[in-house]
């Protein structure tokens, strides 16, 4: 085997074994009787941040930029 084939099989044999433990992590995170899950040491579903700003139903196309400037500054902006 040449050097560039030799690399090219260590480099699989290394993604082949990764591949194992990170199934082999997932099968005991998820399994039903696992006990880190009951104890609610790991969760799964997390949520999600949200930043509710009240901005999302303004409609800024319709707008002169009067009416925009006035509301950048209503928000704290320059």
């Amino acid at each position: 085997m040449t050097e560039e084939n030799t690399i090219n099989q260590e480099m699989l044999e290394i993604v082949k074994a990764l591949t194992a433990k990170v199934e082999a992590i997932e099968k005991t995170l998820f399994a039903k009787d696992n006990l880190l899950m009951k104890a609610g040491l790991v969760v799964a579903n997390t949520p999600v941040p949200i930043m509710d700003n009240n901005t999302a139903n303004i409609n800024v196309d319709n707008m002169d930029w009067s009416d925009i400037h006035k509301m950048v500054e209503k928000a704290g902006g320059q």
